[in-house]
């Protein structure tokens, strides 16, 4: 049979270990209170934050829309101009063909003049 004073003192160690381990999850539960106020604080940051990267994103895109039809409208004015240049270099090579034809004109009647009082 077991001794009555052991089975005291086991007794009295098994109380006092219940207590800490009661204690401790007190002490759990009152660490937890604070560690799911982070974890909810996270979780708005993290919200908050996602919703700032998606509306950087839709601004990025928006200007990357804007500029491609920048650059679109660009180009049709430089077409336009390409094609404005090439019409008025066509005119400018046909007036200077022109004038070079009358100054040949004019070197072939002179030419034909000062033969004419060489003779």
């Amino acid at each position: 049979m077991p001794d009555p004073a052991d089975t005291e003192r086991r007794l009295t160690a098994l109380e006092a270990r219940v207590e800490n381990v009661a204690a401790e999850a007190s002490a759990a539960r009152q660490d937890a209170v604070p560690a799911r106020h982070l974890a909810a604080a996270h979780d708005r940051d993290l919200a908050d934050l996602v919703v700032k990267v998606d509306a950087n994103r839709r601004a990025i895109n928006a200007l990357g829309v804007q500029t491609a039809a920048r650059f679109d409208r660009v180009d049709q004015r430089f077409d336009r101009l390409e094609a404005e240049m090439r019409t008025g270099f066509a005119e400018m090579r046909g007036r200077l063909d022109g004038a070079a034809a009358g100054q040949q004109q004019i070197v072939e009647l002179l030419n034909t003049l000062l033969r004419d009082d060489q003779q």
